[in-house]
């Protein structure tokens, strides 16, 4: 038997991410499910909501011999395999370094074209990324380019190089 971790991306049936999350965590499944915070008022309440950051997918890093243990689930649509291992764990790394830190982080509807960057300064030093201009401030899009998606972030044009 082969104990070697790969990461497979589940597409899952419409708002059961957090369901396959928690099912694989009782299962003892490495499993990923980027999340950002949203605050919404109600009648002068504030609730903050943790909303998946790429909706309808699941991100795991599992044995391949457990892929059909997670698939039986009730909340799997489809399971995608992770062609490029390294470049994946990578982008995806970036994505959680982001929402680690105290910047905006939300789903990018489209990776858009524009130029690649890599931050130079701030708690995202390091990390590449595609950029995208509005009013003054730049938007760097992490790309997970497996399922076509992206988070943006609002960084400073003056933290970011050309790459």
């Amino acid at each position: 038997m082969d104990n070697t971790l790969l990461w497979f991306v589940a597409h899952t049936r419409p708002r059961c991410e957090k369901k396959l999350a928690a099912f694989c965590e009782r299962e003892g499944l490495a499993v990923t499910l980027p999340c950002y915070r949203s605050v919404k008022k109600y009648r002068g309440k504030t609730v903050v909501f943790h909303k998946p950051l790429f909706p309808g997918y699941v991100f795991l890093q599992l044995q391949a011999e457990h892929r059909q243990r997670v698939r039986q689930s009730d909340y799997v649509a489809n399971f995608l395999d992770v062609p490029d291992q390294q470049e994946f764990a990578q982008q995806l790394d970036d994505i959680l370094t982001a929402l680690d830190t105290e910047l905006e982080v939300r789903l990018a509807p489209t990776i858009g074209p524009g130029s690649r960057v890599v931050i130079k300064s701030g708690p995202l030093q390091g990390i590449e990324g595609w950029v995208e201009r509005r009013s003054g401030m730049t938007e760097v899009l992490l790309r997970l380019d497996f399922i076509g998606q992206a988070a943006a972030v609002k960084v400073d044009a003056t933290d970011l190089e050309l790459v």
